[in-house]
């Protein structure tokens, strides 16, 4: 009977142990903050304008190259060199769920190449900029290089419908102070 007795009282206490762990799980899933969206806006100085742009989770720009989209990947490439100036925005896998904050349009997705899951905006591969140190740089807007020019999205408001994210037209090209590699 005392054994009868400890097995119940154990297997109650296992029970309890179990239910006290998975209510404390289901709690702190509940109060796990949301990560931040992997694409969100911020208000940046570009060529002397004030801009609403895209920018990664840590707030650093990033870029599109023009003529560079998921079916024509051949102008910024890992082999080329241009990753080393031109570091694509990455996640750690494809099943990584992509968020944009709101005013950035365009559908949301990654392709995987030269070994990373680079984040996709629209058709167009997104970049950062090895020169832009620091949150709110937008050194690279402009420069021509690896067979377009490279350019900040600019979330642009309208006022019949929202908002919408477009590469940045540029009127004027400045110098690139920075070194071209040559397109292959």
């Amino acid at each position: 009977m005392n054994r009868l007795r400890t097995s119940a009282v154990l297997g109650v206490a296992a029970l309890t142990g179990v239910a006290t762990a998975a209510l404390t799980q289901m709690a702190s899933a509940k109060s796990k903050p949301k990560p931040p969206p992997t694409l969100q806006v911020a208000h940046v100085k570009v060529l002397g304008k004030t801009e609403s742009i895209v920018v990664d989770s840590k707030g650093r720009t990033l870029y599109t190259l023009s003529g560079n989209t998921v079916q024509h990947l051949s102008g910024c490439t890992k082999g080329n060199g241009c990753f080393s100036f031109w570091p694509p925005a990455t996640v750690s896998s494809a099943h990584v769920k992509l968020t944009a904050a709101s005013g950035i349009k365009g559908k949301l997705s990654t392709v995987h190449r030269d070994g990373v899951f680079q984040v996709v905006l629209g058709s167009s591969p997104v970049y950062r900029f090895s020169f832009d140190h620091k949150r709110g740089d937008a050194n690279g807007e402009g420069i021509t290089s690896f067979g377009g020019t490279w350019h900040v999205i600019v979330v642009k408001s309208s006022s019949a419908h929202g908002t919408t994210s477009t590469p940045m037209p540029t009127t004027t090209t400045p110098s690139n102070p920075y070194p071209t590699v040559p397109y292959p």
